[in-house]
């Protein structure tokens, strides 16, 4: 089991073993108050957003089907969460069925460069996938990871097993929070950015994450939605 720094904290002010204590002590609450609330803010939004979007699901479940019958709806991939630990994450299917066999193939016309794969004609992803990817439909599922509390609603794009077994210490300090929805990275360019581009965005989150912050990157992500950006 990996050493709780937070718990260590509290043992230490608890137990008045350091002349910091207080300093700790003070430094610590409004990280912990941040947590707490968006975590219970993450909960409620995301259980009323499936509830309140349940029609709308259906219906792009139908028309996924009828695109791909033999294909199932929902796809689900292990992604890496905090602290390096893995997580099933959900999406609605944009692709052929068998678009993990072929991604071997494709790997040479990777167009961009560092720990991801990003192809703009991409010949996997179907012709309902082409438009739900595009307004980013298709991470809806995403808000049942959510309310399980495998990632929040705003934070760093989750990674797959391969893009982490490539890191750099680095990149791996993206890994010290929830993975999201949505963030910097997903409204400041997406698809048009680089690897260490994504990497920059996703560090200056972590280092400027607030509610305040959340709230306007969830409205950013609502706009985009209604009006794509460059997603592919």
């Amino acid at each position: 089991m990996y050493p709780n720094p937070q718990r260590n904290e509290t043992d230490v002010w608890f137990k008045g073993e350091s002349s910091y204590a207080g300093e700790i002590a003070l430094e610590a609450d409004p990280k912990i108050i941040y947590m707490g609330t968006k975590r219970l803010l993450d909960f409620m939004l995301a259980l009323i957003g499936l509830m309140v979007l349940s029609p709308f699901l259906l219906i792009i479940s139908i028309l996924i089907k009828l695109d791909d019958p033999k294909a199932s709806v929902l796809f689900y991939q292990t992604r890496i969460g905090k602290g390096g630990k893995p997580f099933r994450m959900f999406k609605f299917r944009s692709m052929v069925s068998n678009a993990e066999e072929m991604l071997e193939e494709l790997l040479d016309q990777n167009e961009v460069s560092g720990a991801m794969f990003k192809m703009k004609n991409d010949p996997r992803v179907t012709r309902i996938g082409k438009w739900i990817r595009k307004t980013s439909i298709d991470e809806l599922p995403q808000l049942w990871n959510v309310i399980r509390g495998d990632m929040s609603l705003v934070g760093p794009r989750p990674a797959l097993p391969r893009e982490v077994e490539l890191y750099s210490n680095l990149d791996k300090l993206r890994l010290k929070v929830s993975p999201g929805c949505t963030g910097l990275w997903q409204v400041s360019g997406r698809s048009n950015l680089s690897f260490d581009q994504m990497i920059a965005l996703d560090l200056e989150y972590i280092e400027r994450r607030g509610l305040w912050l959340d709230v306007k990157l969830i409205f950013r992500t609502i706009k985009i939605m209604i009006f794509p950006n460059s997603a592919y």
